[in-house]
């Protein structure tokens, strides 16, 4: 009876193989078919378009093409690109000093964040401007690659970019290239606090300058510090190394994140050492919409392991973890290729959520007819949301907003014009008030 009963499944077994084995092959046949596609119509472009092509910039192009339809973080980078890329994470460059995206649905650069002190910060460019023009030539339709090419040049040398910006008219910014020498870490004792802005990760040095300001603060402050203000606000992040290592400063021991691919052995967690190299101080973390990456990563980890107050308005959700491959050693360039998403301690994915924060409070007057900044939700093949019901409408909160005669024209990380630092130095306040009173009671 038992030989009766498993000769059927034997056999339906069998035959799942073979089906398997021949979808297998199906696929696989299907894919070596759309290849030969592409090989006739470079064949039919290479012999019969208007003027003779640059076979080189053909081939190129399909290759972003391919990697763009995946995401907007995914891109294939030129060897004089790639080359570019290991100058800048080293923290010297020429250029303006932008972060930027591509937006291929209106085919136009987008700022993610100016970095500060650089031309693009002092020239007044926002998170959210779009790029249209460089020297009066429009770059619609570029690639983020050949866009972000234009806008580096000789240091010194002068440059026209067409911003547009929310409801306003199309206006032109000059600026002159410089060499971009990235201060990742500023810090300074503002009303007795330490204030402490990390501006970007993509330095690798970054948790050393860190390091570094902390030991200033303590000599100037005294130790342990009486509480600290970590400014994240249009951080547009970098190495997630450096993400884990700043985290790792406020934190002792436990995770700061992890990394999860399509495989789930490839799930890699990130804990902290042991030790808090502040002592336990109060920490309230700042943040905006154009806090991304690795700034999210430290503002969630600080906020899921309950060390710090985060205080601001949602970040950008970009939840993503890109890693580079180097094609030949790089002698083909190297491709940018999303890998993995991040996940903070409590195990929530931030891809095209964003951290909300634990106070919501806006550094402006909000105007509802304002074109609202784009989020990573917000750009086209942008890889969704683990789980649909995280999708929040940051509009449906309520936020606090400056006073009526608050100044529109605020300055960035002056207590007496920047609300959300006033309001974060108050919050502050209130926090180490708290843990010194001993409690009432009868």
């Amino acid at each position: 009876m038992r030989n009766l009963f498993l000769a059927p499944v034997l056999g339906a077994v069998a035959a799942g193989g073979l089906l398997a084995f021949s979808a297998a092959s199906t696929d696989k046949a299907e894919t070596f078919r759309q290849l030969e596609l592409f090989g006739d119509v470079l064949a039919r472009v290479q012999a019969e378009y208007v003027t003779e092509p640059d076979d080189s910039d053909l081939i190129e192009n399909a290759i972003n093409g391919m990697l763009t339809s995946l995401d907007p973080h995914s891109s294939y980078m030129s060897p004089d690109d790639f080359r570019d890329m290991q100058v800048s994470t080293r923290g010297e460059y020429g250029g303006l000093g932008l972060e930027v995206t591509m937006d291929p649905e209106l085919g136009v650069v987008e700022v993610v964040a100016p970095f500060d002190d650089t031309p693009a910060s002092r020239a007044g460019l926002e998170t959210g401007d779009y790029i249209t023009a460089i020297d009066g030539d429009s770059i619609v339709g570029l690639s983020i690659d050949e866009a972000v090419d234009k806008m580096r040049g000789p240091v010194g040398a002068a440059i026209t970019l067409t911003i547009v910006r929310a409801e306003e008219e199309p206006f032109d910014v000059d600026l002159v290239r410089e060499t971009i020498t990235l201060n990742p870490v500023t810090a300074e004792a503002k009303d007795g606090i330490a204030y402490i802005r990390i501006s970007t990760f993509a330095n690798e040095h970054t948790h050393e300058a860190l390091a570094e300001a902390l030991e200033e603060l303590k000599t100037e402050l005294g130790a342990p510090l009486p509480g600290i203000v970590l400014d994240l606000r249009s951080n547009p992040g970098g190495l997630l190394d450096e993400a884990i290592s700043v985290s790792d400063a406020f934190l002792d021991s436990g995770e700061v994140v992890s990394t999860r691919g399509r495989d789930p052995r490839d799930t890699q967690r990130y804990n902290a050492k042991r030790g808090d190299d502040t002592a336990g101080a109060p920490i309230v973390v700042l943040v905006n919409g154009g806090s991304a990456s690795a700034a999210e990563i430290v503002a969630g980890a600080l906020q899921d392991r309950e060390r710090a107050t985060v205080l601001g308005t949602t970040t950008f959700g970009k939840g993503s973890v890109q890693t580079v491959i180097p094609l030949r050693g790089g002698r083909d360039g190297a491709l940018r290729l999303t890998t993995q998403r991040y996940y903070t301690p409590s195990g929530r994915s931030i891809q095209a959520t964003g951290i909300v924060p634990d106070v919501e409070v806006s550094a402006d007057r909000i105007d509802p007819e304002a074109r609202k900044r784009a989020r990573e939700a917000d750009l086209p093949n942008a890889l969704l949301a683990e789980l649909a019901e995280d999708i929040e409408d940051a509009d449906e909160h309520a936020v606090e907003e400056p006073p009526a005669d608050w100044p529109e024209d605020w300055t960035f990380a002056d207590p007496a014009e920047d609300y959300q630092l006033k309001r974060a130095i108050e919050v502050l306040k209130t926090m180490t008030m708290a843990a010194i009173t001993p409690n009432s009671g009868g």
